[in-house]
């Protein structure tokens, strides 16, 4: 969730609900070669001078003992603990000196197994309040506007308040495709489950929402990733991205505005997505580590973590961010938590993948040879449900083809869902229709939630197959964009198992 086209799975067009002109979708994205031998990845700069505030995760074993070793590691080389997650072994902390990683690995040996930076970018919010730090008082989490559009909110009219109090079911033709409003005859999902909405904050008022979002287990996390529990600080400051991706998967069954997938199950609100709209990894482990301790049913991921659209295996500092987000998740998967992630919308073939030249999107991008260790995270993470958008075709009829924008791969996407032009709530008690692989994923989780509310005894290994198994296979067909589809109806680059389906997973 971010800025250009070409780096976020957010939003692709935006329009106010009571404007009737279907939104024109102008994105391009890179588009994969043929395969050629491993290549090492392009190398980013990553030199810090001195004076420099920086964030870092350190990855040890998941044990008590390790990680105050890392802890002490990290005082030793001139650094402060923000945050240390012993379930996972990993430890964030800031620095302001160059030599700071070397110094870490030197004072703690054996204990150390990874040190990267988070970010190419200085820590513009600063260190939390309450920690003494060697360069100065600590800062509070910020609240400045938004450098750019956050979380992939590109340039579009979004009305708040229009059609406030009227109902809009009439233009969800995406529950119509995936039978939402029929399952709904059924169950409208169980007061029990708890969908973590990772993502820029849900509207605490909306009139749509307010009564699903559970308050006691939302967060924020944007804090330099340290949890903060405050009354306040899940809610939005500057986009209404988690909004509408809360409105997609439960907005409330009550006569006013529109209905979710799953208008009966609660949402926690968890906050990934700093002011400036970047979601750095110490936020996305926090969110994640959140989820498995408030044993959330599953969650919902409509973002890839920055600054690098794609993390490499071959460069140490993007290696150590991936393998502490890979542990988060991991760790939260065995608490039961299930995830579901936004494929993106780089038109990108994820399966075949070559070059990016969009990354790092928080300093100046470069163009760099990528390979298959390079991944997009969370969303490729082992563990996690790839979800590609999917747009009404043709205009007006209950059928569907790839969003043009939307990325594919054989073998990475798990099932397809709608994306483009999809109505949901937005700040100001208002309705818009926003596109991206961001509306599509939280279709997918609606329906997830369905399979949870259905069978509550299912873990995320059943779940997934179960979302697998009941999702209707479609054949390859065609795009407006990116590479071709390849695969059979069961199993293919565009749709994977096939578009979700939410009557059968009340069945």
């Amino acid at each position: 969730m971010s800025i250009t086209s070409s780096r976020r799975r957010a939003l692709v067009v935006a329009t106010a609900l009571a404007a009737a002109a279907t939104c024109g979708i102008a994105m391009a994205g890179p588009t994969a070669a043929a395969p050629s031998a491993v290549t090492a990845s392009t190398p980013v700069p990553s030199d810090f001078p001195d004076g420099m505030l920086m964030s870092y995760v350190i990855n040890t074993k998941a044990n008590p003992g390790q990680v105050r070793l890392a802890e002490r590691a990290v005082a030793a080389a001139g650094g402060v603990v923000v945050q240390s997650w012993p379930q996972i072994g990993v430890v964030v902390a800031h620095s302001d000196r160059a030599t700071f990683r070397t110094a870490v690995k030197d004072n703690g040996k054996n204990a150390i197994e990874s040190i990267g930076a988070t970010r190419t970018a200085s820590v513009t919010e600063g260190t939390p309040e309450g920690i003494q730090t060697p360069w100065g008082p600590g800062a509070a989490a910020y609240k400045k506007g938004a450098k750019k559009p956050a979380n992939g909110d590109l340039p579009g009219e979004i009305a708040p308040g229009a059609s406030a109090g009227d109902p809009l079911e009439y233009a969800q033709w995406d529950k119509v495709l995936i039978k939402a409003d029929q399952a709904r005859k059924i169950t409208e999902g169980n007061r029990n489950v708890l969908v973590g909405v990772l993502d820029s904050g849900i509207e605490a008022d909306h009139p749509d929402l307010a009564a699903n979002i559970d308050v006691d287990t939302s967060v924020n996390c944007t804090a330099a990733g340290r949890p903060d529990t405050s009354a306040t600080g899940w809610q939005p400051t500057t986009s209404t991205h988690g909004t509408h991706v809360a409105g997609i998967i439960a907005a409330a069954h009550n006569g006013v505005g529109l209905v979710g997938v799953a208008p009966n199950v609660r949402m926690a609100s968890v906050k990934v997505v700093n002011d400036d709209g970047y979601i750095y990894p110490e936020y996305a482990i926090c969110g994640f580590v959140w989820a498995g301790m408030q044993k959330m049913d599953l969650t919902n991921n409509s973002y890839y973590v920055d600054p690098f659209e794609f993390w490499c295996d071959d460069q140490p500092d993007q290696a150590a961010a991936k393998e502490a987000v890979r542990r988060a998740v991991a760790w939260s998967r065995g608490q039961g938590v299930a995830h579901v992630a936004a494929a993106g919308n780089s038109a990108y073939d994820l399966s075949n993948k070559t070059t990016d030249s969009g990354s790092p999107n928080d300093t100046t991008p470069v163009t760099r040879q990528i390979n298959a260790g390079c991944q997009d995270i969370p969303t490729e993470l082992p563990g996690v449900v790839t979800v590609s958008s999917l747009q009404q075709w043709p205009a007006g009829a209950n059928d569907s083809r790839l969003s043009g924008f939307s990325n594919r791969g054989l073998g990475v996407i798990d099932v397809a869902a709608p994306g483009s032009r999809i109505a949901s709530t937005v700040l100001g008690g208002g309705y818009a229709f926003l596109s991206g692989t961001s509306m599509a994923s939280p279709n997918a989780a609606g329906v997830m939630a369905l399979l949870k509310s259905t069978h509550p005894t299912w873990g995320p290994d059943q779940l997934e197959a179960g979302l697998y198994e009941q999702a209707t296979p479609k054949a390859c067909g065609t795009t407006t964009g990116g590479a071709p589809c390849v695969g059979t109806p069961e199993m293919n680059s565009y749709f994977g198992h096939g578009v979700v389906d939410a009557l059968k997973a009340v069945q």
